[in-house]
């Protein structure tokens, strides 16, 4: 019998994050530095070989454009398929809501509810991390990417 659990990715940047829970508790960390169009098949292929998926959760963004729509459109397509259900929560839940890059100097920042785009000089290094414990009240069921890219100024 396959050990149930539950699938995090974080797509939006290299390398990409993808952590295995069992009871909420991280139990298994996988990162790659190739691209998520080429490495996610292979890393899915290996994980629901080893695992029952109970619930699948992603970062939907900011970030690159691409590596969203590639996790996105993968992620539903497993989720459809296998009928395991898709959750999704913002990128500055996994990085302390610190600025997300977006393009030259402008960042991605939450300014109170809202995600807006900001043209900083200095960044702190922004890196995303995997909970140590998922906590779902932070995810939610719409799961369709974050494409929210300012007026360039």
């Amino acid at each position: 019998m396959l050990k149930k659990v539950n699938v995090l990715v974080i797509a939006l940047s290299i390398p990409i994050m993808i952590g295995i829970y069992e009871n909420d508790k991280l139990i298994e960390t996988i990162m790659s530095d190739k691209k998520s169009s080429d490495v996610l098949p292979l890393i899915f292929q290996d994980i629901l070989k080893k695992y029952s998926v109970q619930k699948l959760f992603y970062a939907n963004g900011p970030g690159s454009f691409m590596a969203i729509k590639v996790a996105y459109i993968f992620l539903k397509s497993i989720s459809i398929l296998k009928k395991i259900p898709l959750f999704a929560t913002d990128a500055f839940y996994f990085n302390k809501n610190s600025p997300i890059k977006a393009i030259g100097k402008l960042y991605f920042v939450r300014v109170s509810s809202e995600i807006k785009t900001q043209k900083l000089e200095t960044v702190p290094e922004s890196l995303f991390e995997l909970p140590s414990e998922l906590d779902y009240n932070e995810f939610t069921t719409n799961t369709t990417p974050l494409y929210m890219i300012g007026a360039v100024g």
